[in-house]
């Protein structure tokens, strides 16, 4: 395995880990609350509050003092965190157990900016893919990408799952007012007969083309939609010439160009991404061609510029950073007051599907029970990540955060104008105006409860709310491409910033393979597949396949 500028120490072991351990434990039995910490520091909002491109982070309703954060400093120091995002910005191969580099910063880099890894500088092919992309999206947009009988295309479906969907499908509905209708984008990723069902419903097939994403072009529910895909189009299109049809609705984005023209993808059509590009992390490649046909190659770039903004002010000075604050703040809660969980609650609908991209993102890269070096981490690893939009949130889950037994550390996302598709000049610009403030005013009401409650009418300890629950709110004066961006990087490093406080490696998910080896086995003995393998099973396994069977066949 090789060893990028040595290993540190398990952080566990430190000086600084065993100091914050007595702050806590001085903090807890002290009674810290956040309302005397706001007492006793008039000035603490102006002070924890810090502008970052177009994001303002509050993040003064934390349990936090001077002390924690000059000791959580300190750690991040011993743990060596900011040499890792800098081995990782500059291309060394920090996916030790892959041998690979992580450089999802380079593909929204800036041009003419070198970035090498195993001595090549990688920035030419990925402007070179841009531009294929973009080329590609102009001709989409211009009706000048034709299917199998001449019509234009219609109607983008992308295929794909995990990393080659959440991103650009969480992009696509939280950039809806920037799309530009020229052709319309779907998402599939569940194999379930029925997701595709419902995004290929109303379509026609001489006027759709699929984009199949698949890193290594072998991920088996992207080939099993894929497949269904050829089939739905082949019938469609009513060809005698079904292959050579089908080739001009089919494209690929891979690392691995000779399985997807295996597959049937014409060369010219398959676009690239790379090995140093983890599919969580893919959104700025060509993994995001389908959020480019939906928005526009501008809008596309504003989002890389967003996202580079971050990664300037990561980049230029890592442990004076807001992702490495707010990721140091995670660490204290899950490793030092036993909270397990994380909500993020975006303010804004377009934003609703922000969490669920959020949890690939921090939960499979992070969620490791052993350092880089193979050893036990020795502490809680990764946080729960969970959520959901703020004004139905707040008629679901709130109850459990302000008085619960749990308590979960709250991400309230806000913006201080209407989403763009719905700031119109008409009458009704006014009215939804109005709605906006009040969904702001509830995103501030709920981080003001949470962290100072309420005693209660005359003392009824059923409408006592404690107070005291963390919060970070982050809010920007609109959502914009750049915004999304911003939002996405700062999640991304706060991400690998906790990696490397618990020496782990953020950038491989062995943990999803053990299920995905198990399935092929059960798929072809529930099929009946002639000449395969049976595996043994364990009892509760067999006893499912024996059910499942019986109910299938009455």
């Amino acid at each position: 395995m090789p060893e990028i500028r040595g290993e540190p120490a398990d952080i566990t072991a430190t000086a600084s880990w065993a100091a914050l351990g007595r702050h806590a434990r001085e903090l807890q039995a002290g009674g810290v609350s956040l309302k005397g910490l706001f007492e006793a520091e008039p000035g603490r909002a102006a002070r924890c509050t810090t502008a970052v491109g177009d994001l303002t982070i509050d993040w003064s309703r934390h349990l936090a003092t001077e002390t924690t954060l000059q000791l959580l400093a300190a750690t991040a120091v011993e743990a060596g965190v900011a040499q890792r995002i800098n081995d990782m910005m500059s291309g060394r191969p920090v996916n030790t157990t892959e041998n690979r580099a992580v450089l999802h910063t380079a593909l929204r880099a800036e041009p003419g900016r070198a970035v090498t890894t195993g001595g090549r500088n990688v920035m030419p092919a990925i402007a070179a893919e841009h531009q294929r992309m973009a080329a590609f999206v102009d001709a989409l947009h211009a009706s000048q990408r034709t299917g199998a009988t001449g019509q234009p295309i219609r109607a983008v479906v992308n295929i794909g799952i995990g990393g080659s969907q959440l991103g650009p499908a969480m992009a696509h509905e939280a950039l809806a007012g920037f799309r530009s209708g020229a052709v319309e984008c779907r998402f599939v990723s569940n194999v379930d007969p029925a997701a595709l069902a419902s995004g290929l419903d109303g379509l026609d097939a001489a006027s759709t083309l699929f984009v199949i994403v698949s890193k290594g072009f072998s991920t088996a529910e992207t080939l099993a939609n894929a497949r269904a895909a050829q089939a739905w189009t082949a019938a469609g299109l009513g060809r005698p010439d079904a292959e050579r049809a089908l080739r001009r609705h089919f494209v690929a984005v891979t690392a691995d160009r000779d399985a997807a023209q295996a597959f049937g993808i014409d060369p010219a059509s398959i676009f690239t991404t790379w090995d140093w590009v983890g599919g969580r992390f893919s959104m700025g490649s060509a993994a995001g061609l389908t959020l480019m046909a939906a928005v526009g190659a501008e809008n596309f770039m504003e989002l890389l510029a967003g996202m580079r903004l971050m990664d300037s002010h990561v980049g230029s000075d890592p442990q004076a950073s807001v992702p490495m604050l707010l990721g140091l703040l995670s660490v204290w809660y899950r490793n030092f007051w036993g909270f397990q969980t994380r909500a993020v609650v975006p303010y804004s609908h377009r934003l609703r599907l922000f969490g669920v991209w959020l949890q690939q993102v921090i939960m499979e890269s992070n969620g490791k029970r052993v350092r880089r070096d193979g050893s036990p981490v020795g502490c809680e690893s990764a946080e729960i990540v969970w959520g959901g939009a703020g004004a139905d949130s707040q008629h679901s889950f709130h109850q459990l955060l302000h008085q619960g037994t749990t308590v979960v550390p709250a991400d309230f996302l806000v913006l201080a104008r209407p989403d763009a598709d719905v700031d119109t000049v008409d009458a009704a610009s006014e009215d939804a105006r109005l709605r906006h403030e009040a969904l702001v005013a509830n995103c501030f009401a709920q981080a003001a409860a949470l962290a100072f409650g309420t005693p209660g009418d005359g003392g009824d300890p059923h409408r006592e709310l404690p107070g005291n629950r963390p919060s970070t709110v982050i809010m920007a004066p609109r959502l914009t491409p750049s915004v999304l961006g911003q939002l996405v990087s700062l999640y991304e490093h706060l991400t690998v910033v906790q990696g490397a406080v618990w020496g782990i490696n953020s950038f491989d998910q062995f943990g999803v393979e053990l299920g995905k080896t198990l399935a092929d086995g059960i798929v072809s003995e529930l099929r009946g597949v002639p000449g395969a393998p049976t595996p043994p099973h364990d009892p509760a396994t067999a006893s499912l396949i024996a059910h499942y069977r019986r109910l299938r066949d009455t």
